[in-house]
């Protein structure tokens, strides 16, 4: 919005410069223009001057000066200054913030909605997790980072697909299988032996129980794959339910054990050994990426004969290739950091570019009560579960909670604050704000307060609360752009909690509906446009926006 108009005016000052013999166009897309910090540093600056003059070799203050003269020319900047070494400040005319409010108005929903992704086909891979269980609180940080990233990406233009990788061969699923035939045959009265490293938690019960009001005892002496595949299927349901219950859907599922049926596998294991990437030692099959900017070589078979995870993960991402991405998003909890390297080393020794991968890696949750961490074990499996935390604190907080720190950061879940009615609960205080502007408008229609959009009533706005606000909402489809861009969804919540802030003291401040109605009535317009911003920030991730509270 207002911060493109100030970038076309300095590209023009820049164009016209080149023109004069100022300068050459070596500073061509390198210039910044940024929403400066500090009070008193104008409402937005650029470092110009100092990018020309190292390329140039000129003196920056020299080249700002010259810049300047050219910027004072234009309507909307009120004042230039030149600051340190030859940072170029911009001060606007007061009366160029309030032109933000239409736009709101106008494209409503859409406001905030870029097209910088525009033509460029995004896939999404998240959550992915092996179906032998409940969804853990790990995998709900990593449901919601993935589908608030598929979010915002959407909103920048990028033509999304969600993807769930369903980890249903190898290891993990037999043992699945083994556990499931033990709990069933337990429940018959009948000896079984569970596995040493078998799955826990009276889930497994659970689905051994629901077999035997199906099938009764007559699978006692059946193979273990119909209690695999039995298990699986219930389980991806209860996990399926899960997600739903805090708003994520995917539009495709990926089945692990098709990469072995259709040979892929093996493939990628011929292609690496033409190579000569490939070598057998103690029995194992191992992959030289040592040869490709790791520290040691990997085992991708085991003496076992069973692929390690690299192996079809490098297969899995042959396929993304081949489905045309441009580019792929994997979300990975921070024990995958070791794998991903091998992965894309991998990828890359078949040709592929691994520029076009990027994986983002979290870091864990710790649920905390009373100040004391809470032991990561219930009734229903050795865990705390998604299901449990939403039944807990709601889904809303669940998916606010698990963004507001970047992925990179270890999250402390206060489970007390997280259900707290009060504005002390950010989640709260931010949907509070919403609720409040809808307040407003009901009681300006009760008291029969009309909008007033005029441009020259538009003036009155002059309270310094009114002008940062309106130059919060200005910054809005940038940041959301910027969130897309950087895979930064956090960035929305940093956003909402600090635009709540500033509404909320501005609200305790100055009122909002007064004895004079032109100034009531463009007030009025200013709360509309903060409830349709409030409204799609806090649809953008996934939260509800209430009209009471």
């Amino acid at each position: 919005m207002i911060k493109s108009q100030i970038k076309a005016i300095v590209d023009s000052c820049f164009a016209d410069g080149i023109e004069r013999g100022w300068w050459t166009v070596a500073a061509t897309g390198r210039y910044a223009i940024e929403v400066p910090k500090r009070d008193g540093q104008g409402d937005f600056s650029t470092n110009f001057a100092l990018v020309a003059a190292g390329l140039d070799k000129r003196k920056p203050r020299d080249l700002a000066v010259q810049l300047a003269g050219l910027l004072e020319r234009e309507p909307m900047i009120e004042r230039v200054d030149i600051a340190g070494p030859g940072f170029i400040n911009l001060f606007l005319s007061k009366d160029i913030w309030a032109t933000v409010l239409a736009p709101i108005y106008e494209q409503d929903h859409r406001f905030g909605q870029t097209d910088i992704g525009s033509g460029q086909k995004v896939l999404v891979e998240f959550v992915s997790a092996n179906p032998t269980g409940p969804l853990s609180v790990g995998h709900g940080r990593n449901a919601v980072l993935g589908d608030t990233i598929a979010r915002v990406l959407a909103a920048a233009g990028y033509t999304v697909q969600r993807e769930y990788y369903f980890n249903d061969a190898g290891r993990q699923m037999r043992v699945l299988g083994e556990s499931t035939r033990a709990r069933y045959l337990e429940l018959l009265g009948l000896p079984a032996t569970f596995p040493e490293d078998g799955y826990q938690g009276d889930y497994i019960a659970d689905i051994a129980r629901s077999m035997i009001e199906r099938e009764g005892a007559s699978l006692q002496n059946a193979d273990i794959s119909i209690f695999k595949d039995q298990a699986q299927k219930a389980i991806f349901a209860d996990i399926d339910a899960t997600l739903k219950r805090i708003g994520i859907s995917f539009d495709t599922y990926f089945n692990e054990h098709t990469l072995y049926e259709d040979g892929r596998i093996d493939q990628v294991v011929e292609v690496l050994r033409t190579k000569d990437l490939v070598y057998e030692k103690d029995g194992a099959t191992w992959f030289k990426t040592s040869e490709l900017g790791q520290e040691q070589d990997r085992v991708i078979i085991k003496s076992s004969g069973e692929p390690t995870y690299r192996l079809p993960d490098i297969a899995y991402h042959l396929d993304k290739f081949k489905r045309g991405y441009d580019w792929m998003i994997n979300v990975f909890g921070s024990d995958h950091i070791a794998t991903v390297p091998d992965v894309l080393a991998g990828v890359r020794a078949l040709g592929c570019d691994d520029t076009k991968i990027t994986v983002v890696l979290y870091q864990f949750v710790t649920l905390m009560r009373e100040g004391k961490q809470v032991k990561m074990s219930t009734r229903k499996a050795t865990f705390v579960t998604v299901d449990e935390l939403v039944d807990e604190v709601g889904a809303d907080a669940l998916r606010f909670f698990f963004l507001m720190r970047k992925p990179d950061n270890l999250i402390e879940f206060d489970l007390d604050l997280a259900k707290k009615q009060s504005q002390e609960n950010p989640v709260f205080y931010v949907q509070y704000a919403h609720a409040r502007l809808c307040s407003i408008e009901r009681q300006a229609k009760e008291q029969g307060v009309a909008v007033v959009e005029a441009a020259e009533a538009l003036s009155r706005l002059v309270e310094p609360e009114e002008y940062s606000l309106l130059k919060a909402l200005a910054e809005y489809p940038q940041l959301v752009a910027g969130a897309a861009t950087d895979l930064a969804p956090h960035r929305v919540i940093f956003y909402l909690m600090d635009l709540a802030g500033q509404f909320h003291g501005y609200y305790n401040k100055h009122k909002v509906l007064t004895s004079d109605a032109q100034l009531s009535g463009v007030r009025l317009y200013l709360c509309g446009a903060l409830k349709r911003v409030f409204r799609n920030g806090l649809q953008l991730i996934g939260l509800s926006s209430p009209e009471s509270m």
